[in-house]
């Protein structure tokens, strides 16, 4: 109702104000000013994406990926993966993963899933790589580590994902509009072009990361991230000045999209339950990377978001049998949400 036309009229901020604060102060004309951030009104600049670290190269994480599923296990450790259930495995050629063992198969699936759908959306290299194991006790791969599968409690024969550790990690507070704000108990803010005068390049360089992480995390429902920082605010205040779940920075300043095993699967049985949070979510972004837009639209236009992510999956992922693709009733919904943000997008372009 009003609210919600409240919140519209928020969106639409002049680019005119954001040129008048751009030339306030003493020897503002003397100072030459940077490159506007946004390019045709919804778009991050070709120059700060290119300021955007890295993250996981496809050629480094497919080289991880090939030596992970060919190592051997050789230490099985508890602590520094998430749940109890989890374990982090030293492998034997060196190198380290979390090794995430679902309460429920839906999980693994999620995960997998999710690692895949960002391929397709061209942002994986947010996402640390992840591969799918067979738990085998008698098996090749995990032979040095039997007697601790035996106190693992792990059901022989199950799917496990396999995520490269990434070392040096800190955590991660969401920045304005959905950090302090949103803390304040105020509606959240959009970000639009006309609020982005004035900040740093490092500030608008994470911005830019945001802007795929909150998209990301829409068409997955994946409540396990900013949107359960959101929903605990009922109970704690100050919830949105604390580190956001699941999400990390590395030394370089990429954020790193970790744990999505609430995505796609367990998340669109929750629907009801997170969408109030998801949506708001989204509908404050309205600033984007090209690229994402693009390939939204393109997910939209050829209605093929589940056909393309099941191409993917199963041409990269040699379990993908053993956990199964989504089920007709998931698959409409991810094409849903990829129509729902391609609308979101729009609205945002006719501002």
């Amino acid at each position: 109702g009003g609210g919600q036309k409240t919140f519209r009229a928020l969106l639409a901020v002049p680019a005119a104000g954001r040129e008048e604060r751009g030339g306030e102060g003493p020897g503002a004309a003397a100072v030459s000013s940077p490159p506007p951030p946004v390019e045709r009104g919804i778009f991050w600049s070709r120059e700060l994406e290119a300021r955007v670290p890295p993250g996981f190269a496809a050629e480094e994480a497919a080289a991880w990926l090939s030596a992970a599923r060919a190592a051997r296990v050789s230490a099985l450790e508890r602590g520094g993966c998430g749940r109890s259930s989890n374990r982090l495995a030293r492998l034997s050629d060196g190198s380290r993963a979390c090794v995430r063992y679902g309460i429920n198969p839906e999980q693994i699936q999620g995960e997998a899933l999710s690692y895949h759908l960002a391929g397709v959306l061209g942002m994986q290299e947010r996402l640390p790589p992840m591969a799918l194991a067979l738990v085998e006790a008698r098996g090749q791969q995990w032979e040095p580590v039997r007697e601790e599968l035996r106190g693992s409690h792990w059901a022989e024969g199950a799917v496990v994902s396999l995520t490269r550790w990434v070392d040096n990690l800190t955590a991660v507070v969401a920045p304005a509009p959905w950090g302090a704000e949103a803390g304040g108990g105020r509606r959240l803010r959009p970000l639009a072009a006309g609020d982005l005068g004035g900040l740093p390049p490092s500030q608008l360089v994470e911005l830019v990361q945001w802007s795929d992480l909150i998209l990301f995390d829409y068409l997955t429902a994946n409540f396990d991230r900013l949107v359960s920082n959101l929903f605990s605010l009922q109970w704690d205040p100050r919830v949105m000045r604390r580190a956001t779940s699941n999400l990390l920075r590395a030394p370089d300043g990429g954020l790193v999209f970790m744990d999505n095993e609430a995505g796609l699967v367990h998340g669109y049985r929750l629907l009801a339950m997170w969408d109030p949070y998801n949506e708001p979510l989204l509908r404050s972004l309205c600033v984007f990377r090209e690229g994402t837009a693009r390939r939204v639209a393109e997910l939209h236009r050829r209605r093929s978001a589940a056909a393309e992510l099941r191409r993917r999956y199963r041409a990269r992922e040699p379990l993908w049998e053993r956990l199964g693709f989504l089920s007709e009733r998931q698959a409409e919904l991810l094409q849903a949400r990829v129509d729902f943000v391609h609308r979101h997008i729009a609205h945002c372009r006719a501002q």
